[in-house]
């Protein structure tokens, strides 16, 4: 099964590529003054509203910097990694992981900012694995013999911490599970509901928050059987190949007006104003070393896509 679910996401990942690729602006890679800039982000939710949750942030982008600047649609992490690496994506919004792939496959790219919940707050959030209430699965240990719904190969908390997790318990991934790729944290959850799955990893405010909000989980429905570490925030990263005074306009936009209370206060959104997936308050800086941690994940889970 994981096998089999990995040459579907090989599949969709060429088509997805070359969607990107023809319908990003520009033949060639790099950027000139006349170019449209390109946003993508990686997809937590099946949701055909991702677009919608970054608007704030592209407005007062586009006026910061003068430039058009389109949202692109990826229905994979690896069509917006290698969206970057064809200089067809100049912002990425990555997963932790996600972005140390794409550091790892050759994208120049740097990470500007994470999301956070509040003013101070430190980036980061935790991967849950979960049952549908009265499983008889208590733990990760539990789960061998199992079908397990992952969210993508290159998801942090949907598959990387996971694995980390699993191999702590015992439990061999690759052996001793049937793995699904559900595509989304969203559909992960629903699987486990719909049975689909006796076990789901997601990320902590997909279960929490988000699909309660929605009305598509009830509090109490599924039961959180293991939680991992806590994982540094998922990145903003712009290409490396943007002119040094674009960059730098860039840079100085997401660190001081990439937050609600700007957006907010400067009409870019209407309260409630909440940016990204998560609904959260806006970016806090980052850098490369904050994701070392992960790197240290995939030394011992030794996946094959972290080389």
């Amino acid at each position: 099964m994981f096998r089999e679910s990995a040459r579907r996401l090989g599949a969709l990942t060429v088509s997805t590529v070359a969607a990107l690729v023809l319908t990003a602006c520009g033949s060639e890679g790099g950027t000139t003054d006349e170019q449209a800039l390109v946003f993508a982000a990686v997809p937590s939710e099946e949701s055909t509203s991702l677009q919608t949750k970054y608007e704030p942030i592209i407005a007062m982008l586009e006026q910061e910097t003068g430039r058009k600047i389109t949202f692109q649609n990826a229905t994979d992490y690896a069509a917006v990694i290698e969206g970057q690496r064809a200089g067809k994506i100049h912002f990425a919004q990555y997963g932790p992981f996600s972005y140390v792939l794409a550091k790892n496959a050759g994208v120049d790219a740097t990470p500007l900012g994470a999301f956070v919940e509040a003013p101070g707050d430190e980036p980061g959030y935790q991967s849950y694995a979960i049952t549908k209430a009265g499983s008889s699965v208590t733990s990760l240990a539990d789960v061998r013999g199992k079908s397990v719904c992952f969210v993508d190969p290159a998801s942090t908390s949907g598959y990387l911490y996971p694995t980390a997790g699993l191999l702590a318990a015992g439990v061999d991934p690759k052996n001793d599970i049937t793995a699904v790729m559900s595509g989304g944290h969203d559909a992960s959850v629903l699987a486990v509901m719909s049975g689909q799955c006796e076990v789901g990893f997601a990320y902590d405010t997909m279960v929490d928050e988000v699909l309660i909000s929605k009305g598509e989980l009830a509090a109490g429905d599924v039961t959180v059987v293991w939680k991992s570490e806590v994982i540094p925030g998922s990145p903003l990263a712009v290409s490396g190949e943007l002119e040094p005074v674009l960059l730098e306009t860039i840079t100085k936009a997401i660190h001081e007006k990439g937050n609600v209370d700007y957006l907010l206060a400067n009409g870019f959104c209407s309260d409630p104003c909440d940016i990204g997936e998560e609904g959260r308050w806006g970016y806090t800086p980052v850098d490369d070393a904050l994701y070392d941690g992960v790197r240290k994940v995939c030394e011992t889970t030794k996946d094959e896509k972290c080389q």
